[in-house]
């Protein structure tokens, strides 16, 4: 329930952090980032929605926009190289068809999106969660070269950055998005599942389509 908490009012909790902990809120949102990215077992964290809330903080003047574009850009590249390596290491015998997190089904359906578009996967999926954390780990467990995996790590980490911290900066602090934050940060994770639902609900008609013609 706390993380659930933290999601929902992000803005209030960045700005408590930022009031009791200063130039610390830093290191916490590069911690959370390359967490989100690096660690196949924490796709939970928050990741669009605290990009565009550090963003609408710096539009006040609480951050640098520009350093912290930079940090979590940083965080996120480094984060998914850990995942890759991990992935290209680890392989995929750390899933299971009953494991909470690292259900093997997850990693099937970002296999099915690999090859549905290839290694623009990884730039795709960093604006899906879920997808987000499993592409990389996928991409080495699939033995993708790295020097093309990093090409497409970096293009999606700056874009994936870049559109939420500076659409926070940008419009995080207009009246009508401030006064319904919390709202925001809902249609922000609707939007990102948008497509992940989508894709789960055709896998799941293409399933069923030949038991219902029996």
């Amino acid at each position: 329930m706390e993380i659930f908490d933290f999601i929902l009012h992000i803005d209030q909790h960045l700005a408590l952090f930022v009031q009791q902990h200063g130039v610390w809120i830093y290191a916490l949102l590069f911690a959370i980032i390359f967490a989100e990215t690096g660690f196949v077992v924490t796709p939970f964290l928050p990741g669009d929605s605290l990009l565009f809330a550090a963003g609408a903080l710096a539009a006040i003047g609480e951050m640098n926009v520009h350093t912290l574009f930079f940090l979590l850009a940083l965080a996120a590249i480094l984060g998914d190289n850990v995942n890759y390596l991990t992935g290209h290491f680890l392989g995929e015998r750390i899933f299971s068809d009953d494991a909470r997190i690292l259900k093997k089904d997850y990693l099937n359906r970002t296999h099915e999106f690999f090859e549905k578009h290839g290694g623009k996967t990884i730039i795709i999926s960093r604006f899906l969660p879920m997808f987000r954390t499993f592409a990389p780990f996928v991409a080495g467990a699939g033995r993708m070269p790295f020097n093309r995996f990093f090409f497409f790590n970096v293009t999606g980490g700056i874009a994936w950055t870049a559109s939420f911290i500076y659409g926070g900066y940008f419009f995080g602090n207009l009246p009508v998005i401030k006064q319904n934050f919390t709202l925001t940060v809902l249609v922000i994770i609707f939007l990102s599942l948008l497509p992940v639902i989508m894709e789960f609900w055709r896998h799941y008609r293409v399933r069923a389509l030949p038991s219902e013609g029996q």
